[in-house]
């Protein structure tokens, strides 16, 4: 459900060559439309784009407006240089109001089914490590370039006592072959990047995040002669079972959620990982 470990953080960089679409930008998500129509969706929760229920409500409205808009393609992206985003914030999950954990989770539900299903083409440009639900926004997308370097990528969730929602397993079981995925699933495997080129997880590699952002518009420029309903019909056909199992389990798989966190086990695990993190920061 979320990651326990934590990933370096650098100052903010960004693409200066858009021109801002400022209908969904905020101080979390920034958005840019290319004269193209393609939207450069940045995430900027910094130090490392740890999902609490902001980012993902700013994220949420971000895929609503660009369906509105009829957007011609989505690459989403990181302000940090070497993160991605490093998964689920854990204080969303750490003696939490229950009413507002509902929320977070709906809302990520919501992000997953708006991005999974997506009419438009999407491709991840992966800047930094990709823990969790990090990797998850990336294997939502359809294309996924990632920077080279010392970064890691995968659904590590088993590594730390964590059993991984259906749908996160969905999505990895429709990036690589159900072999490859469950074995990665179940030793909570962090990809490197080149294991996660060899393996599929990701489709490209590029020197920088600027190289990743323009391997994922020559992703999107494929599509330039293609009928755009004919496309989303035929994307979201091969998607529907995943994305279908959700809608219909969306209450139980909440409710599994919430009574993951009413577990005093899981809450004192966090508890003591909050510590540890505190410690580390005093030295």
């Amino acid at each position: 459900m979320f990651t326990l470990r934590q990933v370096g953080c650098n100052a903010r960089s960004m693409l200066g060559s858009l021109r801002q679409m400022s209908a969904s930008a905020g101080p979390l998500v920034d958005v840019a439309v290319d004269n193209a129509g393609v939207a450069t969706v940045t995430m900027q929760r910094l130090p490392v784009n740890s999902l609490n229920l902001d980012l993902l409500t700013e994220m949420n409205k971000t895929l609503d407006d660009l369906a509105k808009n009829k957007t011609r393609g989505m690459i989403l992206t990181s302000a940090s240089p070497t993160v991605f985003s490093a998964g689920l914030d854990i204080m969303e999950m750490y003696n939490p109001d229950f009413k507002r954990a509902e929320t977070f989770w709906n809302t990520l539900q919501d992000v997953w089914l708006k991005l999974f299903g997506s009419g438009y083409p999407t491709a991840a440009a992966i800047n930094g490590h990709a823990p969790a639900g990090g990797c998850l926004l990336a294997l939502s997308c359809e294309y996924r370039v990632m920077a080279t370097g010392k970064f890691t990528i995968g659904l590590n969730e088993t590594a730390l006592g964590i059993v991984a929602p259906t749908w996160f397993i969905d999505s990895m079981c429709n990036t690589i072959t159900s072999r490859e995925a469950e074995f990665a699933l179940t030793t909570g495997r962090m990809f490197s990047v080149d294991e996660a080129l060899k393996t599929g997880l990701i489709d490209e590699t590029a020197a920088d995040k600027a190289g990743t952002i323009e391997k994922c518009r020559g992703f999107i420029k494929k599509f330039e002669r293609i009928s755009p309903m004919a496309r989303a019909a035929t994307k979201q056909k091969i998607r529907e079972i995943p994305l279908r199992k959700l809608m219909q389990n969306r209450q139980k798989d909440t409710e599994e959620f919430l009574n993951y966190l009413k577990n005093p086990m899981v809450q004192k695990g966090l508890e003591m990982y909050i510590a540890s993190l505190k410690q580390k920061a005093k030295k």
